[in-house]
């Protein structure tokens, strides 16, 4: 997500300015006008313009948020007014950023906002699909049903993202003891042999040589590589804050092998979870699809999403539009296709939603499967290479040791 400056028009033609976070400029112009702004100039910020973004970090946590709708939905389905019910949420949370965000809420609807429209004042704490809901729900009078739609969609979030670390805990464990065993090897038992083996004044062996040449640049010449790893950090920084450089870096970590198809499955199951919910309550396609495009974190299918969108707009079906986007298998197209056929798109949207996560589960069960023995094999070698850098000389002196004795 990028911080875009804009220059716009309120309701009553008055010049106003500002910045806001989005994923694309046309994320941003939906949240502008959503908050009755009419966008006349959108710039993109350059990420040196913003450094104490990376200090200060206003979010929430997505556990907070899940809370925050399961109360709203209580209060609400209870007959507490909303703004008491904000109040009351406000005083009894234990998150500082949620606690601001509630209070700036309550002033903009007693300012004469609407609950949706001072939800998008926030858009670091309530993000767009949020924010619309609550909108749909706010103006058919079933705002208790909007949150609680709200908290199963946050809570199927949360239990993807809670499978996802469960299944990779172990390979980073596995990982994180292979960068440290490096780090020792290199930097305290290759020290301790090397001033041995090199006062033997004779050729090393091979492994030894590689042992003694990686430790000494290591702990000699470690700034060499920090530097490299700094500036390629910055130069990829810097890339893929242009839209050309984020098109292509999006596009090339689904061309990862395994990993690029795991991700590009829980994008489209996140696409259509959310899209099916927008239709559920009751939002417009067109409406949907932008705001579904704006929350896949992805730049190459936001913008396979909206061109779907544009093509629904221009009359062609959703089938169509989604078939031509190329993002879909033939089978989820021909659930589409019922779904749309039948009036009941947004049930099997949810079903395509179901169908990818199962095979999220299914990946990434096979991903641990396939990196275990990678891991094992790299330790394994970890271990031989230092056998053999080790016992090698050695050997090589108690045989020169027995050979002087004899003579």
């Amino acid at each position: 997500m990028a911080q875009y400056h804009y220059i716009g028009r309120d309701p009553q033609g008055k010049l106003v300015k500002g910045k806001l976070d989005a994923i694309t400029t046309n994320a941003m112009a939906e949240q502008l006008l959503q908050q009755g702004i009419t966008p006349l100039h959108i710039d993109i910020i350059n990420p040196s313009d913003s450094i104490a973004n990376i200090f200060v970090r206003r979010k929430i946590s997505l556990e907070q948020l899940i809370t925050f709708c399961r109360q709203m939905y209580t209060l609400i389905k209870a007959g507490v007014p909303i703004i008491q019910s904000i109040r009351h949420i406000a005083e009894t949370s234990r998150s500082k950023a949620l606690t601001e965000g509630l209070n700036g809420v309550v002033e903009g609807i007693e300012g004469g906002l609407t609950f949706a429209q001072a939800l998008a004042k926030h858009p670091k704490i309530f993000p767009p699909v949020f924010v619309s809901i609550v909108d749909a729900g706010e103006n058919s009078g079933q705002l208790d049903v909007s949150f609680k739609q709200l908290t199963s969609y946050l809570e199927l979030e949360a239990s993807t993202i809670k499978t996802i670390k469960t299944v990779i805990r172990y390979p980073m464990l596995v990982i994180v003891a292979i960068f440290t065993a490096l780090i020792v090897i290199n930097f305290m038992v290759v020290p301790a042999f090397s001033k041995l083996f090199l006062s033997f004044h004779s050729e090393l062996p091979l492994p030894t040589r590689i042992l003694i040449g990686t430790s000494n640049f290591l702990t000699h010449q470690w700034y060499y590589l920090l530097i490299i790893i700094i500036l390629l950090l910055f130069i990829i920084r810097h890339i893929i804050h242009t839209k050309p450089g984020r098109l292509s870096w999006d596009h090339w970590k689904l061309k990862i092998p395994v990993i690029g198809d795991i991700m590009y499955r829980i994008i489209l199951a996140r696409f259509s979870r959310t899209f099916a919910l927008m239709l559920k309550t009751g939002l417009p396609v067109r409406r949907g699809l932008t705001l579904s495009a704006a929350i896949v974190n992805n730049e190459y299918i936001s913008e396979a999403i909206l061109a779907m969108r544009d093509h629904v707009e221009r009359g062609v079906t959703l089938t169509q539009a989604a078939r031509e986007s190329h993002l879909f298998s033939p089978l989820v197209i021909q659930m589409i296709s019922v779904g749309e056929t039948a009036g009941s798109i947004d049930t099997l949207l949810t079903e395509v939603a179901e169908y990818y996560e199962r095979e999220v589960a299914y990946d990434l069960t096979r991903l641990t499967d396939l990196i275990e023995p990678v891991l094992l094999v790299i330790m394994g070698s970890m271990v031989l290479l230092l056998a053999l850098g080790v016992f090698l000389p050695m050997w090589d002196m108690v045989q020169f040791t027995k050979f002087k004795a004899v003579g």
